[in-house]
């Protein structure tokens, strides 16, 4: 029971489904604070199985050199099953988008040249971020160390605070005005995660320095990026939060539950 429980475990973790499910739990959150009221169910199923493709899509390639990492080594050992979930999802990415575009083709043409805008920037710093070597492989923003945390936070914080809203827009044929509420809740999201792609960074200091990677924490050091990169931006997301919660009038208890994931 314990060795399924612990194939199970890592599946969910190294194969991203985590990274899949946190997407969805982000979605709901700008739903439940901004107050929409969809039933975009659909939606739901696209930020999970874009989240996990998008994190597996590194990681499928095949792995010959021995390594200690315990998820390269997952990787190595379950390579075979990552390719096999891959088309999987790809496949259900494509069906769910086609039933997107077939449910609301009306709605889709009635896009304003904003909702496009912001409906394509988020995928295409995405794509870029590993790098469109389709088109030339110095597009690759992940290149640039200094860069990768924030443009991870980019797009998360487009995924789960700027894609709800636009899927409400369009299941009902309307334009609504950004608020400042809504821009508070993007930057929170956006600090936030890219916070958390800096300890990432952290976590792996040691191999990007001896592979002389350019990361934020190499640059700058251990002791300056906490200091100054993720206490700063942990601070400054607290603050983006502290006054939604306040102009919304939060319980103590709401307010609380929500700062656990900063605390930690």
């Amino acid at each position: 029971m314990n060795s399924v429980l612990q194939r199970f475990v890592r599946l969910v973790f190294y194969g991203n489904y985590f990274y899949g499910i946190c997407a969805v739990a982000l979605v709901l959150e700008t739903l439940a604070l901004l107050k929409v009221p969809y039933r975009g169910y659909l939606a739901y199923a696209i930020a999970f199985v874009a989240t996990t493709l998008f994190y597996s899509y590194p990681y499928a390639r095949n792995y010959t050199s021995p390594s200690t990492n315990p998820r390269t080594t997952w990787y190595i050992i379950n390579h075979s099953l990552v390719v096999k979930t891959q088309i999987a999802l790809t496949i259900l990415l494509s069906v769910f988008l086609t039933m997107v575009l077939l449910n609301h083709l009306d709605q889709i043409k009635g896009m304003s040249n904003k909702q496009w805008s912001l409906c394509l920037i988020f995928p295409v710093s995405g794509a870029m971020y590993y790098g469109a070597n389709f088109i030339s492989a110095k597009y690759n923003l992940r290149r640039i160390g200094w860069l990768k945390p924030f443009l991870i936070g980019f797009v998360w914080a487009g995924l789960t605070s700027i894609y709800p809203l636009e899927y409400y827009d369009v299941l009902n044929s309307q334009h609504h005005q950004v608020t400042l509420l809504e821009i508070l809740l993007f930057l929170k999201n956006f600090m936030f995660i890219s916070m958390l792609a800096i300890l990432f960074d952290i976590k792996d200091y040691a191999s990007d320095s001896s592979n002389n990677l350019n990361t934020l924490v190499v640059r700058i050091g251990l002791k300056k990026t906490i200091l100054f990169v993720v206490f700063p931006l942990t601070i400054l997301g607290l603050l983006t939060f502290f006054s939604y919660a306040f102009s919304h009038q939060f319980s103590l208890l709401k307010m609380t539950l929500i700062m656990i994931s900063f605390s930690c």
